[in-house]
């Protein structure tokens, strides 16, 4: 699948995309004419006291029931320009700001309550609405007040990123995010998205940004791009209407014949192309998740229902769905276990009493090591019932079934650092979907092949 270079550089890198991202809703959010007669509100980088105290004066006339919204958005555009040229200390200042001061009032809350259980039945309807504001913290009216603005959801999902990024070491942010959350849930509804197919014919813009957001197997240049755009590949993006050009979550897919069990040979640029008619097999080679600031919020189940459907239609001769999946945690995970432990796990035993240091050629090593992985995806759980290892919870939790474990499938550093070079096919089929999907949220029940299962005795 020879690849000819698109005129551009050969990488781009997540820093310049965001900056170029700054720079362009700096521009969109100049200082409205509407607030030039107003105090101008100009702010330090690290924002310190006496500039705390302008944030709380500005914040609050954004918040003032008496004014007009137009001002009001206007001020807060100012508000948003002035939060993106903050140094990440004066971000910390401003977020601690919005989640403490403009929290909930538990007074009035409690207030309302009491009012709200006394009422007489013709006043409940009023009552009702009473508490439901007092219920809603100031912040989450300034917040919807910068999604009216030119990108100013863009501006929303990258405040989360930061409180995601913040929320650990300063767990007052918590409620906050928790806040932003909630209305990017709302905002980013499944009804709301759109799916695209991208080729190499799509704009530079968004090009660019796969090859920055990609986060499972990198793409080392415009010609691998290119590559993973050849007539035997696809690749699918949810966009949102208020993100035109920003991917949310996108998928790449290779047309193939039988279950692909090596992503090396799958991503070779100078491996002969396959006519799409003749492919039997769809693999999902690569689910990356673009926003950081949309974390926690699933997108992934719909895209690959909806991506499957598109591609039945398109290529009828398809016959499988599945996936070429990185084992992330198992190398960790193994790790952890004691030799005690280990001598009961399937392959554990035969793993100890190998002599060091390890071959992939050893048929023994491979045989231990493919016991253990096919343990630690069907058995080993995490939060709840839920598989461990991230990949494999996604997946499952979407009804599909592990199928294959594969030997020296990802030699690269770091599928050989995380997995020692496993990989696994994970195998959607379509009739079986929502009962395995069910099964595995509701019971923790994995689905697993037939063959697989060998590894699992004793």
């Amino acid at each position: 699948m020879a690849a000819t270079a698109r005129p551009h550089s050969s990488g781009v890198s997540g820093s310049s995309l965001l900056g170029r991202t700054l720079k362009r809703l700096q521009r969109l959010w100049r200082e409205p004419e509407s607030t030039a007669q107003l105090t101008p509100l100009q702010l330090s980088p690290e924002l310190n006291s006496e500039d705390l105290d302008k944030l709380t004066e500005w914040m609050d006339a954004c918040l003032r029931k008496d004014g007009d919204s137009v001002t009001a958005r206007n001020r807060a555009a100012v508000l948003g320009r002035n939060y993106l040229s903050l140094s990440d200390e004066g971000r910390l200042r401003f977020l601690m700001l919005l989640a403490e001061r403009y929290d909930l009032d538990h007074q009035a809350v409690e207030q309302s309550f009491q009012h709200w259980s006394q009422a007489e039945p013709e006043q409940k309807y009023e009552a009702d609405q009473q508490l439901r504001e007092a219920l809603e913290p100031p912040r989450l009216r300034l917040l919807t007040q910068f999604s009216s603005l030119p990108e100013g959801v863009r501006f929303l999902v990258d405040m989360r990123a930061d409180l995601l990024r913040l929320r650990q070491d300063y767990p007052q942010l918590a409620g906050l995010e928790a806040d932003l959350k909630r209305l990017l849930i709302s905002w980013f509804d499944i009804g709301l998205l759109q799916l695209e197919q991208l080729s190499w014919q799509s704009s530079a813009e968004v090009l660019e940004k796969l090859i920055a957001y990609e986060a499972v197997h990198a793409i080392q240049s415009w010609d691998d791009l290119k590559n993973r755009l050849d007539s035997d590949r696809r690749c699918f993006a949810f966009f949102h209407p208020s993100m035109p050009a920003e991917p949310l979550i996108f998928v790449e897919v290779a047309l193939v014949q039988g279950l692909a069990d090596n992503v090396q040979q799958l991503l070779d640029q100078d491996a002969p192309s396959l006519e799409p008619e003749q492919a039997d097999t769809a693999i999902f080679y690569s689910i990356s998740n673009a926003q950081p600031g949309l974390a926690g919020i699933s997108f992934g189940n719909f895209l690959i229902k909806q991506v499957v459907n598109l591609l039945q239609k398109d290529l009828p001769g398809l016959q499988q769905f599945s996936t070429l999946s990185p084992i992330p945690g198992f190398c960790r995970w193994l790790e952890q276990q004691d030799k005690t432990t280990l001598e009961q796990l399937p392959g554990g035993a035969l793993l100890n009493s190998l002599p060091e240091p390890h071959s992939p050629d050893q048929k023994d090593y491979r045989e231990a090591l493919i016991g253990l992985v096919t343990h630690y995806l069907s058995q080993a759980s995490g939060k709840k019932h839920f598989a461990r290892d991230p990949v494999a919870h996604f997946h499952l939790s979407n009804g599909a079934r592990i199928e294959q474990i594969n030997w020296q499938a990802d030699i690269s550093e770091r599928g050989l650092r995380q997995s020692a070079g496993l990989m696994v096919n994970y195998l959607y089929q379509l009739p079986h979907i929502e009962a395995r999907s069910q099964q595995y949220i509701l019971l923790g029940e994995r689905a697993i092949a037939p063959d697989l299962n060998n590894y699992l005795k004793p």
